[in-house]
């Protein structure tokens, strides 16, 4: 069931509005304790195309060459919520030089001016955290040139702020918003002149949530590997900051950095981007080498999955499996129907991919990008393997409920490669059958088999497939075993059909093959990628049938087409394009 908008929910709002307007009565900071240093990492061409009038936020282009960022109307809470967290500052620091510094500052005073009273959507815990963090990041890039009243304004506003911070981060959610909030309090805390007293309750309250919201695994609720990043990267921010202050972080605060370094190091693909599953993306490019380094976790070979996920491994190959229930209650806001889906990696290139999540093209794009279809799985009957709950009142949220509720799993090491087998229940209550899935990587990564497995396990099972037959007129149930394809994979169908080869920009060949059961082919796809206008178009591969018995066997193979040598010099740039 949906969440309805609650007395809770009002109240924070309007707590929010209120303090907010309060923190107009608080007097400037003075100064900065100590020279603050950058920590974040920006894009240079994003840095580029801001300083050309491309305003680009969650997925929206607004061309504005001559106005103010703040000037333009938002298309969507979205956009607002991109641009008041100013990770843009990142972007404009990347390019450097005077003209990206004077945007810079006129974007920022041009904030202070419109909204620094209290006033606009941006008084938000979790906003004000991330935005305070570039502020204090940035401080130098922006208070060169500016004068003794600019400067006054800066202070005065992140005086503000971490005044608004320190009685309003309890409102953030859990998990991501909550780690936001706390980590600008501890930034203003340790940063700014005459606001030491905020820093130890803040440094305790994120101890807490290091305690109560990453567990044993490493993992987060809402599994969702881009956001684990996230606040791995803000704690390991967090703990570089208290360090350099002398202070030293709390047990909780590191041990929660040593259980997410080896789940991310899982999570990473062999070109080093996140395997995208609940909403995640592969993540901002260097993010993850960087926290991982100021982490200082030594690397471990780890063999037990880790949030869920299941990791085959070798040499050049990678293959990373949903291998666990999906999210649920508030945690699945974002979850998809996933289970025993996975995603390939050789070397550089990723071949299968999941579509991903479509949340920054609109609702329908973010609604087809959580269902089963869009991922490199079994679906049966044209059913997802859990459903969406109608949106919750006054967010527009979807939980997703009714998903496997059992997913067995075991990794086992085989003379010639590594094997992984799975099922899951997800279709079990409508249709009777259990998906069972078995993914056979070999030692020298250069082939993969795998095997589907639609099974009537038990009598009451039997009785459901039955239920089942009848409403279909024994005529079976229709499957399809999809494998997206990322964009830049050239596919063709080869052998009459029997068979799919895909050539990847490093020159490397892959070819499918199936046990010639069921009908191959190849049909349209996309790819959802964060920072684009409009989704990507690709392919998938798809193996059809019916399901007509208890049993239903679907063999299938991915393999390199020919040898190529274990170090393949892949030396195509991917350069960020503006254009989808």
């Amino acid at each position: 069931m949906s969440t309805p908008d609650t007395f809770a929910n009002r109240r924070d709002r309007v707590l929010n509005r209120i303090f907010a307007r309060l923190s107009t009565r608080q007097k400037a900071a003075v100064g900065f304790v100590s020279q603050p240093e950058p920590r974040t990492i920006g894009t240079l061409a994003r840095g580029r195309q801001l300083m050309a009038g491309n305003l680009m936020f969650a997925g929206y282009l607004i061309q504005s060459p001559q106005s103010s960022l703040w000037d333009e109307p938002a298309p969507n809470p979205a956009f607002d919520a991109e641009r008041h967290g100013f990770a843009w500052l990142d972007d404009l620091a990347a390019v450097g030089g005077p003209q990206a510094r004077d945007l810079a500052q006129e974007w920022l005073w041009g904030w202070i001016d419109t909204f620094g009273r209290g006033h606009g959507p941006s008084w938000v815990p979790e906003l004000t955290g991330r935005r305070m963090i570039r502020w204090i990041n940035h401080a130098i890039f922006l208070l060169r040139g500016k004068d003794k009243a600019a400067s006054d304004a800066f202070y005065r506003s992140l005086a503000r702020q971490s005044w608004f911070l320190a009685r309003r981060w309890r409102g953030a959610a859990p998990g991501l918003p909550r780690f936001e909030a706390l980590a600008g309090l501890i930034y203003a805390g340790l940063s700014l002149e005459g606001k030491e007293a905020l820093a130890d309750p803040a440094v305790r309250a994120l101890a807490h949530e290091c305690e109560t919201q990453i567990d044993a695994q490493g993992g987060l609720p809402t599994r969702n590997p881009e956001e684990l990043l996230e606040v791995f990267t803000l704690l390991t921010w967090t703990a570089h900051a208290l360090h350099e202050a002398g202070r030293g972080t709390t047990q909780a605060h590191a041990a929660a950095i040593e259980r997410i370094a080896p789940t991310l190091r899982t999570l990473r693909h062999a070109d080093g981007g996140l395997a995208r599953f609940h909403g995640g993306g592969r993540g901002l490019e260097g993010r993850l080498e960087q926290a991982l380094a100021a982490s200082h976790v030594k690397p471990q070979h780890a063999h037990a999955p880790a949030m869920g996920y299941a990791r085959l491994s070798a040499r050049r190959t990678s293959v990373i499996i949903d291998a666990a229930r999906p999210p649920t209650g508030a945690a699945s806001f974002n979850a998809h129907a996933s289970t025993l889906a996975f995603e390939l990696t050789s070397g550089r290139r990723p071949l299968i991919v999941n579509c991903g999540s479509g949340a920054s093209f609109g609702s329908e794009w973010r609604r087809a990008g959580r269902a089963t279809p869009s991922h490199s799985t079994l679906c049966l009957s044209g059913y997802s393997c859990a459903r969406l709950t109608e949106p919750t009142a006054g967010t527009g949220r979807e939980a997703l409920v009714d998903g496997a509720s059992h997913v067995p799993i075991e990794i086992t090491e085989q003379p010639d490669g590594v094997s992984f087998q799975g099922g899951h229940d997800g279709y079990a209550q409508h249709f009777g059958l259990t998906h069972a899935r078995t993914l056979d990587l070999t030692f020298d990564g250069r082939g993969l088999a795998g095997e589907e497995l639609l099974l009537a396990i038990d009598d009451d099972a039997r009785r459901r497939f039955d239920g089942a037959m009848d409403r279909a007129k024994l005529a079976g149930l229709a499957f399809d075993v999809r494998f997206h394809l990322h964009p830049d994979v050239d596919a063709t169908l080869d052998l009459g059909g029997a068979a799919v080869s895909m050539s990847l920009r490093s020159g490397e060949v892959w070819v499918f093959r199936h046990d010639a059961r069921f009908q191959l082919s190849l049909s349209p796809s996309v790819y959802l990628e964060n920072g684009r206008l409009k989704p990507r178009t690709s392919r998938q591969i798809v193996l059809s049938g019916r399901a007509l018995d208890y049993s239903t066997r679907i063999r299938w193979s991915l393999s390199k087409a020919q040898e190529t040598g274990v170090a393949v010099r892949d030396l195509v740039r991917d350069e960020m394009e503006f254009e989808a």
